[in-house]
């Protein structure tokens, strides 16, 4: 027996562990299967649109650099604000694509609905200079920061 399965000729086996088969134990239920297009209200879950914009931040010797990914969106769907003083929130919504009567979707993976983050800068950011460009679907906000000062070394004299 060969440890590297074979996959002509194979057949299906849900107890096999090399199987190719994906097996839907809901496949003949009347509802739609586990494993096929979620429920229009399990599409419209908030909290799963919270968690699924990405940004990465990065901090750079001039500034923190925030990028996120926002794939079909334009600049005036997106909302960059300072709020607090020092939070910056990234919000916007992505709308849904109409439904036509005679469409049947096989699948529907795209996120759709409002999404927020926030983010504590640093006490060091400079947050009147603030700037954000959006490219390609990939906002980035430009966050400078203001100069360490060193602190200034006096030397003083010793007498006698």
């Amino acid at each position: 027996m060969s440890i590297i399965p074979s996959v002509f000729g194979r057949r299906s086996n849900v107890f096999d562990p090399f199987s190719l088969d994906v097996w839907d134990p809901f496949k003949d239920w009347p509802f739609n299967s586990a494993l096929s297009v979620p429920a229009r209200s399990d599409l419209s879950n908030e909290t799963s649109q919270f968690a699924a914009t990405r940004i990465d931040w990065k901090e750079t010797p001039d500034g923190h650099v925030f990028k996120a990914d926002l794939p079909g969106l334009k600049k005036e769907e997106v909302k960059v604000e300072v709020e607090e003083g020092n939070i910056l929130q990234i919000s916007g919504e992505r709308s849904r694509e109409k439904e036509e009567k005679n469409d049947s979707w096989h699948r529907m993976e795209r996120s759709s609905g409002k999404f927020l983050r926030r983010f504590r800068l640093p006490e060091n950011a400079k947050m009147e200079h603030i700037k954000a460009s959006m490219e390609n679907g990939v906002l980035t906000v430009t966050v400078p920061k203001e100069e360490v000062k060193k602190p200034e070394v006096k030397a003083i004299d010793i007498s006698g």
